[in-house]
């Protein structure tokens, strides 16, 4: 018995899923050869997480810090009553809350926060509040009368005064809600007279805003 004849399109029709099949099989490796090029994103991540697992350094976005958290306080070498028990100025006239620097017979660095609340702002100047000057060379005084008056220069916690003032220059105002921060060096000391040289100056923010010369004598009473 012989065959029966397959019509030649029904050959065609079977045969012809042969060919989309070899193409379904090809398309696939080139659709993936051609996103791996063009979106390389998740090979970066991978070797990111590679790098971090051997200890690599993996880039990230820098923490922001608060302002309020970026400037740190300054040290106590003496605080207000440690101050008190040294100079015997006291209120409104003692004009230094804090020692941050201090080596005996050398120097010492004091600050002196200046408020509105300041008893001579409400004169001086009503308008515009500006610390004295001549407050502003009491305060660098009363520094140097910290170091004048330790015993490990041969001092006394006698009283002390102005003896001269020489070359004292005002370079910038101070006003209310600045913090003025004294250096006074101490360059000559006669034991025997109780007698000191120094020289002083003063910053706001790192801007010089007064110095000079300043001669101090111990005395008692």
């Amino acid at each position: 018995m012989e065959a029966a004849a397959v019509p030649r399109s029904a050959a065609i029709c079977r045969a012809a899923p042969a060919v989309p099949a070899a193409r379904a099989l090809a398309l696939p490796r080139r659709a993936l050869s051609a996103s791996a090029a063009a979106a390389p994103a998740p090979r970066r991540l991978v070797l990111a997480a590679r790098r971090a697992a051997d200890g690599d350094s993996v880039e990230t976005a820098p923490e922001v810090v608060p302002i309020e958290k970026k400037f740190p306080a300054f040290p106590s070498v003496m605080d207000i009553n440690q101050i008190r028990e040294i100079l015997p100025h006291r209120f409104p006239f003692l004009l230094v809350d804090r020692v941050i620097e201090y080596k005996a017979g050398e120097y010492a660095v004091g600050i002196k926060n200046v408020t509105i609340n300041d008893n001579f702002f409400p004169g001086h100047f009503p308008e515009r509040p500006i610390m004295p000057g001549v407050l502003m060379v009491e305060a660098m005084a009363q520094v140097g009368g910290l170091v004048m008056l330790q015993p490990e220069v041969g001092g006394s916690r006698d009283n002390f005064f102005f003896a001269g003032i020489d070359k004292v220059r005002f370079r910038k105002p101070v006003i209310a809600g600045d913090t003025l921060i004294m250096r006074m060096t101490l360059t000559k000391y006669q034991k025997r007279f109780g007698l000191a040289k120094m020289e002083g100056k003063a910053y706001v923010g790192g801007d010089l805003v007064c110095e000079g010369e300043f001669l101090l004598v111990s005395a008692t009473e």
